[in-house]
């Protein structure tokens, strides 16, 4: 007995000192030096204080703002700890109640609904952390607000060109906007 359990103890340590130490501390070396930014949750800092990630989207719903998409998370939007779309299919009377309820919202913000209402801006993503809109959505809400910052539409539309971030590799995804980056732009814009 005491010559199976000795390489069966010695195997167990040398497995869980590899595994369980030298991997972790290998791949958060790593992580740190080479993926920083990636390796610590991808945070925004504004005055030296963390005000979001780039990876969690953040409600937004006052006019000067742009809108990202429709957090389906609880007991509150953006909830990383309850993750998940809606699973609402597109025949359940709840997804209609939702984009109607975002329509709403956007009309009552100030926003022409005289144009098709992208889909991003009306459903939420399979996640409900989407920090991302598409372009579409993005220039679909220009208008309303330049109007609410008193700014030219143009002006508006240019950051919203700056924070348009391509394909991946040019092929992989779809080009898309982060909603943080473009709010704290816009502030930063008219702080300075």
């Amino acid at each position: 007995m005491k010559n199976l359990l000795r390489p069966l103890i010695v195997v167990f340590a040398v497995l869980s000192a590899v595994t369980g130490l030298a991997y972790p501390a290998l791949m958060t070396a790593v992580g740190q030096t080479l993926f920083r930014d990636e390796a610590n949750g991808s945070l925004i800092e504004q005055d030296g204080k963390v005000v979001g990630s780039k990876l969690i989207g953040q409600q937004f719903d006052a006019p000067q703002y742009f809108w990202g998409r429709l957090s389906a998370t609880s007991p509150m939007p953006y909830n990383a700890q309850n993750s998940g779309g809606s699973n609402f299919g597109p025949t359940n009377p709840a997804l209609l109640d939702e984009v109607k309820g975002r329509i709403d919202a956007l009309k009552a913000a100030g926003t022409d609904l005289s144009k098709p209402v992208p889909v991003d801006l009306v459903t939420s993503s399979g996640s409900g952390l989407d920090p991302e809109i598409s372009p579409a959505a993005a220039a679909y809400q220009v208008e309303r607000v330049a109007k609410a910052r008193g700014l030219a539409p143009n002006e508006v539309q240019a950051l919203v060109d700056r924070y348009t971030r391509a394909r991946q590799f040019g092929v992989l995804g779809e080009p898309r906007v982060n909603v943080l980056q473009l709010n704290l732009a816009l502030a930063e814009r008219e702080r300075g």
